[in-house]
């Protein structure tokens, strides 16, 4: 009975946020070239990073601290479970382990790469972190990496230590430049590529932590 009356709706609203996409007016203001012209002076060449870690790092800051105040809130409500040493795949599987333990490697390299490129080309901490989850799922679902339960003391460092890095990065500069997250020109490259690494690994363990905190088979481990 549920999806006669759940598709139509689903399909209905699909148009009409279509229909309210093509009929969006033009902005009234055009920021393209205000930040072609400050690229120079925001420390990175790539305008995406600079929007992003720069001109707009308050929103930046806030989407992280969402992303972690999400995962605490799975954490609130999630069941422990006794610790074993049983893994989710099944010990005949020997094809799965082994793409999983060539695949997790390149993607660590890819991941160290896109966090490397994001100053001058599209990639970023984003980007690196979510690569990093995903080779954590894909060993979670091959066996190698158990699910995690509650965490402990050097995880939780990792998963906040990204947002507090960067709130870390801010206060400084609220004291040295009297504005928050304002860099200095001479300075800018060199902070944002900090911010971004603490991000890339604490991005990476908060999306995996959103699946694998989630992942309650018999046996996971924390």
């Amino acid at each position: 009975m549920k999806r006669p009356v759940v598709i139509p709706a689903a399909l209905l609203f699909a148009v009409v946020l279509i229909l309210a996409m093509v009929d969006l007016a033009p902005p009234a203001l055009d920021l393209r070239p205000l930040v072609a012209a400050n690229l120079a002076s925001s420390g990175v060449a790539h305008p995406v990073t600079a929007v992003l870690l720069n001109y707009r790092a308050y929103d930046t800051l806030l989407e992280i601290g969402v992303l972690l105040l999400a995962l605490v809130a799975i954490l609130a409500v999630s069941e422990s479970v006794p610790t074993t040493s049983s893994t989710s795949a099944t010990s005949s599987d020997l094809l799965l382990p082994m793409l999983g333990r060539i695949a997790a490697p390149v993607m660590v390299v890819v991941a160290v790469y896109l966090l490397s490129a994001g100053t001058s080309a599209p990639g970023g901490a984003f980007q690196a972190g979510a690569v990093l989850a995903a080779a954590a799922v894909l060993l979670h679902l091959t066996g190698l990496l158990p699910g995690w339960r509650q965490p402990g003391v050097s995880l939780r460092w990792g998963l906040a230590g990204g947002f507090l890095l960067f709130v870390g990065v801010g206060a400084i500069l609220l004291l040295v430049e009297g504005d928050l997250l304002r860099y200095p020109p001479d300075h800018a490259g060199v902070l944002i590529f900090l911010i971004e690494s603490g991000l890339t690994l604490s991005l990476g363990l908060i999306l995996a932590g959103l699946f694998l905190f989630l992942s309650h088979d018999k046996g996971d481990v924390g």
